[in-house]
C-alpha cells in the first residue's frame, strides 16, 4: 500500500549523503546542447536547478546558444562562416550574437528560473567587466574577427549574487581590454568561471551520454586517465575541446567534472544526487 512512497523516500535517502557534502558548494554548469531548445525539459532544468538552491548549494549558470545565433542569422538573410569549427565574426554577427545570447536565450532561462521558485539574474561577461578577452586566430593564424579567449574573470559580481540568494545566468560575451565586445566558447567560459570561484563541480550539459569507449560509457576517469584518453582515437569531434576544458578546470580547484546528456529528465539531479549518476565524471584524482 504504501510501497510507493516508501520508494521516494528512499531515493530522498540516497541523496542525503550528496547534499551534506556539498551544502554551500558552488556548482557552475554549463547550459547547452538539444537542451535548448526541448521545451519540455527547460522547465524541468529550471526546476532542478531552483532545488540546488533551496538545498544549500549555489549553482551558476553558464550558457553559449551557436545553433540558435545561425538560425537567426539565416532568419535575417546573413551567412554563417567556419573556420577550424569557429565562427567568423563580423560586427554584424557580433549584433546578432549579444542580441541571442544576452537577449533571447539569457532572458528565457532566468525567465524559467524565476518562474520554477528561484531568484535568477541574467548577465553576460561585459557586465562589471566580468571576463576580460582578447582576440583569438586559428591555428594557423587566419582572422575570426569578434571571436575571443578569456584572459582573467571577476567573479566579485558572480560571488555577492550567489551570497545573497540569487543564481546567475551568465552569457559567453566578453569584452576586450579597448571595450570591444567578442564572442566566446561557452565551454571555456564555463572553465574559466569555476576555476574563478573555486567550483566544487563543473557540469557540461550536452547531447551524448558522456564520454564513449567502443559505444560503452565511460562512467569515471581521473585526471591521469582522462589525460592519456585525451590524445588517443576515442576522442574525436566536439569532445576532444570539451575534455581540454574539463582538464583545464581540473587542473586547478574543480574537484570534479561531470559531461552529462542535458535531454534527459532531470539529468543534474540524477548526475549529482544518485550513486551511479548518468554520465562521465572526471575527477581531480590523480594530478
Amino acid at each position: 500500500m504504501y510501497q510507493e512512497r516508501i520508494n521516494k523516500a528512499k531515493i530522498l535517502l540516497e541523496a542525503l549523503p550528496y547534499i551534506k557534502r556539498f551544502h554551500g558548494a558552488t556548482i557552475v554548469i554549463k547550459y547547452g546542447g538539444s537542451l535548448m531548445v526541448q521545451e519540455e525539459r527547460k522547465g524541468m532544468f529550471a526546476a532542478d536547478i531552483v532545488l540546488l538552491k533551496y538545498v544549500g548549494m549555489n549553482p551558476v549558470i553558464v550558457h553559449g546558444g551557436g545553433k540558435e545565433i545561425s538560425r537567426w542569422m539565416e532568419k535575417l538573410g546573413k551567412k554563417a562562416v567556419f573556420v577550424d569549427g569557429l565562427r567568423v565574426t563580423d560586427a554584424e554577427t557580433m549584433e546578432i550574437t549579444e542580441m541571442v545570447l544576452s537577449g533571447k536565450i539569457n532572458n528565457e532561462v532566468v525567465s524559467l528560473i524565476n518562474q520554477a521558485g528561484g531568484r535568477a539574474v541574467g548577465l553576460s561577461g561585459k557586465d562589471a567587466r566580468m571576463f576580460r578577452a582578447e582576440r583569438m586566430k586559428t591555428e594557423k593564424d587566419r582572422d575570426l574577427g569578434q571571436v575571443g579567449t578569456v584572459t582573467s574573470v571577476d567573479v566579485g559580481l558572480i560571488e555577492t549574487l550567489s551570497n545573497d540568494g540569487y543564481i546567475p545566468v551568465i552569457s559567453s560575451v566578453g569584452i576586450s581590454e579597448d571595450g570591444e565586445s567578442l564572442n566566446m566558447n561557452a565551454d571555456d567560459v564555463a572553465a574559466a568561471v569555476a576555476l574563478g570561484l573555486g567550483a566544487k563541480k563543473l557540469v557540461y550539459l550536452t547531447d551524448v551520454q558522456g564520454i564513449m569507449k567502443d559505444d560503452n560509457l565511460i562512467p569515471a576517469l581521473d585526471y591521469a586517465e582522462a589525460t592519456e584518453l585525451l590524445n588517443s582515437p576515442t576522442i574525436s569531434g566536439g569532445m576532444k575541446p570539451k575534455l581540454e576544458c574539463s582538464l583545464h578546470a581540473l587542473a586547478g580547484t574543480v574537484d570534479n567534472v561531470h559531461i552529462i546528456n542535458g535531454s534527459v529528465e532531470h539529468a543534474v539531479l540524477l548526475e549529482l544526487f544518485t550513486d551511479i549518476g548518468i554520465g562521465t565524471m572526471i575527477t581531480s584524482d590523480g594530478k
